[in-house]
């Protein structure tokens, strides 16, 4: 008996130390982002902040920030270079455009397809939407967040902000990310997703 509760001490012990290391989070989305943060092999974190690295800072998930938007697609878009924070110009389409109701306030943001992940497995119907908003140099990264959606078989697109997240280029520099567009701005505090990163 003593041999068992030895066992489920030792057990306790690491299970617990594991969900303090990497499953911090309100979401799971939240969980898997500080998991994979924390995970030198895709971290994009600097060596020095990946030892202090004890998770990210989150807006607290507000259901608000979930809202359903109409999509009308945009097929006679033609592909160019996005800009990004270095000399690469990966290739993008603008997919089409989605309106939606915020706060009483109607918006609408383009977003995008990144034509070089079509072939990709997994990324068929992958969505980028990359976008700016009144938090940004305050509560958020300065440069804007991104977030992502799936194309839908209808009209109708549900986009998640609890799931916005920093481009990598905001925790080193030797990234390159694509600098969001100014038309997606959002004249309002968009108070989800990753907040700004503190570096030490």
């Amino acid at each position: 008996m003593k041999n068992l509760y030895v066992l489920f001490l030792m057990f306790c012990t690491v299970a617990c130390a594991q969900d303090k290391q990497y499953l911090t989070g309100e979401t799971e989305w939240q969980k898997q982002m500080n998991a994979d943060f924390k995970d030198a092999s895709k971290s994009p974190l600097k060596k020095k902040d990946l030892k202090t690295f004890e998770g990210l800072d989150f807006f607290k998930f507000d259901s608000t920030y979930v809202v359903e938007a109409r999509l009308t697609r945009t097929p006679d878009s033609k592909p160019f270079k996005m800009k990004t924070t270095t000399e690469r110009r990966p290739d993008y389409v603008q997919y089409g455009i989605v309106t939606f109701t915020l706060k009483g306030k109607e918006y609408q943001l383009n977003i995008y397809q990144n034509l070089g992940l079509l072939e990709e497995e997994g990324y068929e119907d992958y969505l980028f939407l990359p976008f700016l908003d009144d938090t940004n140099g305050e509560e958020s990264y300065s440069g804007g967040r991104y977030t992502e959606a799936r194309i839908p078989r209808g009209d109708s697109i549900i986009l998640d902000f609890n799931t916005a997240y920093n481009p990598y280029c905001a925790y080193n520099e030797r990234y390159s990310c694509p600098i969001v567009p100014r038309e997606n701005y959002i004249p309002l505090k968009i108070e989800a997703g990753v907040k700004v990163f503190k570096k030490h």
